[in-house]
Parts: C-alpha cells; sequence; structure tokens
C-alpha cells in the first residue's frame, strides 16, 4: 500500500508540481487548499482590533493570489488535471485571529513582524497535520524550497528561493512528517516542469508581497483598523524633531521613502519608540547593528544550544544572506553578536540561525543594541 500524503496547494506553481512530483514517486496524494481571505479593504472609519465590525468589513471581492478563492478554483483545476482528490477548508476567522490581528498590533506597537512565518506556526502546518490525522495519512507536504533529511531542516538548493527562514519555528516533531519536493530543485526548473505538464497554475505570475496586503501600503491596511497617534521624528544625532507623524506604524527599521523631511543626505528610521510614540531617524551608518537579543526560541538541533556560546551564521531577514556571528544563550533569551554590523535588524523580525546548511533554530527580535 503506497504512503498517503496530504499537500498544501495554494494554487501556485509550487504547490501544484509539489503534488505532480509525490504523486510520481508513487505515493497516495491527497490536495487541501486553506481559503485564508479575500481581497478586503474598504475605506471606513478605524475600529478596533477583533471587532465585529472589523470582522465583517474585513471581507469583499476577489484576488488571485495565494490562498484566496480565485486561486483556489485554480487549485482544483490543478488536483483535477494531475488526477487527485482535492478539498478546501474556510480558515478566514483562524486567520484574522493568528495572523492578520497580530500583525496590525505588533506594527502599532512598533514592531516588525513576519506574517508568513506566523500563518506556518499557526495556521497552515497545524492544519495540515490535522487533516492528515484524519484521513490515516502519516505525511504532510508544501510548495516551499527547503529541505528536510532525517527530520531536519536544511536550505533549499536554489540560493534565491530558499524558504528555510520562514519554516524555522516548525517542531521537530512537524519535520518527522514533512516532504518538501521542491528542496532539491530551482525555480526555473519548477516553472518549466508545469508548463511542460500544462498545469494551469504555471501561468501564475510569482507574487512579492505579502498575501493579504498584495499591492496596497502597510500602513494604508493598518489604518483602516487602528486610530494613529502622532509622535515627533527625531535627529537621533541632534535631538531636534523634525516633524510631527501619523502613527508609528507608518514606519520600519531602514525605511528611507515617504519620510518626507528635506535634507541633503538621505534620513532613514534607526530606531522607534513604542511608549514615546516616536521616531528615530538618522544617516545610512546609523542603522548598521552588531548585536541583538532573541526571545521566544525554537530549537531544532539541541546539541547546538548546549554550549556557553557558540558560533552560527544569522539571518535577519527573508531576502538577505545569512552572517556569522556568535551566540551566547542567556536566562532563555539569546545574545547575537555580529561578525560585522547588520543592516537595519528590527524588532519583531525573527532571526534564525544556520550551521552551514542546516537550520539550527530560531528566534524574535527582542532588542537592538550596538
Amino acid at each position: 500500500m503506497s504512503p498517503k500524503v496530504i499537500v498544501g496547494m495554494s494554487g501556485g506553481v509550487d504547490s501544484s508540481t509539489a503534488a505532480f512530483l509525490l504523486k510520481e514517486k508513487g505515493y497516495e496524494v491527497e490536495g487541501v487548499s486553506f481559503i485564508l481571505y479575500e481581497a478586503r479593504l474598504r475605506r471606513e472609519p478605524p475600529y478596533s482590533l477583533g471587532s465585529p465590525k472589523n470582522r465583517e468589513s474585513f471581507w469583499g471581492g476577489s484576488n488571485v493570489a495565494c490562498c484566496s478563492i480565485e486561486a483556489i478554483k485554480e487549485a482544483a483545476i490543478v488536483a483535477a488535471q494531475l488526477g487527485i482528490p482535492h478539498s478546501i477548508v474556510d480558515l478566514r476567522e483562524e486567520f484574522i485571529d493568528k495572523v492578520i490581528n497580530p500583525f496590525i498590533s505588533s506594527y502599532a506597537k512598533g514592531l516588525t513582524p513576519n506574517p508568513c512565518i506566523l500563518c506556518n506556526r499557526y495556521i497552515k502546518f497545524p492544519v495540515l497535520l490535522k487533516i492528515a490525522d484524519e484521513r490515516d495519512a502519516f505525511f504532510i507536504s508544501t510548495g516551499h524550497y527547503a529541505r528536510v533529511m532525517d527530520g531536519r531542516l536544511f536550505k533549499g538548493i536554489d540560493q534565491k528561493k530558499d524558504q528555510s527562514y520562514v519554516l524555522y519555528v516548525l517542531e521537530r516533531e512537524v519535520l518527522k512528517r514533512l516532504i518538501l519536493p521542491l528542496g532539491e530543485l530551482t525555480k526555473d526548473r519548477v516553472r518549466e516542469m508545469a508548463r511542460s505538464l500544462g498545469l494551469i497554475s504555471a501561468r501564475r505570475p510569482e507574487s512579492q508581497e505579502i498575501c493579504f496586503i498584495a499591492e496596497r501600503r502597510y500602513s494604508e491596511f493598518i489604518n483602516a483598523f487602528i486610530e494613529p497617534e502622532e509622535g515627533p521624528v527625531i535627529d537621533i544625532r541632534t535631538g531636534k524633531i523634525l516633524k510631527t507623524h501619523q502613527g508609528i506604524f507608518r514606519y520600519t527599521i531602514g525605511q528611507r521613502r515617504s519620510l518626507g523631511i528635506s535634507s541633503k543626505k538621505p534620513y532613514y528610521v534607526v530606531k522607534i519608540d513604542p511608549e514615546k510614540r516616536a521616531v528615530y531617524v538618522g544617516n545610512k551608518e546609523d542603522a548598521f547593528k552588531s548585536e541583538i537579543i532573541i526571545t521566544d526560541i525554537n530549537i531544532l538541533q539541541p546539541e547546538a544550544f548546549s554550549k556557553p556560546s557558540f558560533r552560527a551564521t544569522v539571518k535577519i531577514r527573508s531576502t538577505m544572506k545569512d552572517e556569522p556571528a556568535m551566540i551566547y544563550p542567556d536566562s532563555g533569551l539569546l545574545k547575537i553578536v555580529f561578525d560585522s554590523p547588520q543592516w537595519a535588524p528590527a524588532p519583531g523580525q525573527s532571526a534564525v540561525f544556520y550551521d552551514g546548511e542546516l537550520v539550527i533554530g530560531g528566534g524574535i527580535i527582542k532588542e537592538v543594541n550596538g
């Protein structure tokens, strides 16, 4: 009897090709798609997080990005093309509670969260495992570009598409049941394969945006849900107040554009103080930092963390290269000291630790120093 695997199918080319590859390898494949959202921004007065009005006005229209209703229609077509069963689960309420509301709340506190990581941790993988258990399947699968070998998480071979960063939150027990067919492939090869198979998802363009933000600005989205609070924009070197802002959620560490400050040398956001509602700006070099403090740690390789300190490479955003650093465990936190200053680490972002290609753990940036 062939082993059974539940594949999360978003409607995109990656998960569609993953389902095909698993079937080719002899697995009994079932596709599952999650409705997470629809295009949903209406310009209405701000409301409190989680209020009924918030929820009712959240939906409306359609969107062709990952996990929208239009994308899931295409996932069903692909499943039919592949000859595999396909089902749909509506997770919109859970997505609001576990991803959207924390995203808005974090920006309101001056943090920079990663909603894809929240979704993987609280929505996609827990639900895939629940469905697998209900349907007598041991394995689950997605179209992520990373590798799992012997229950350990590794980078994908396509350096430009490697998604191990957003998977560091998975528990080791989850990794033992996870198959990632695309980890050994490049994105170009996957799209070529989908085209040769005639899969409808091969036509879908690459999405670079957060699914529920799409082409909108973060600030526009968040402004529909919270009451903006004014505060000062301060030159971090001189202490001079340069202007009044309309909400700290409009700013992220490292931001240069849309600051509305005239100067000979460009300003960058280098610090946000939520208690004072203050945004600090400075020169580009002011945004480079050498030390960060990590909390909410997920350890994937316990032996690496058993020493008073150890070396690893650390990635602080999905699009950057992991950089060498010393790591010091300290009372449930981790202090990371980079060999050289890093560009714009921000509280709320994830820091992921690597030993070569192997992911050994990660956590959330709590403080930035140095």
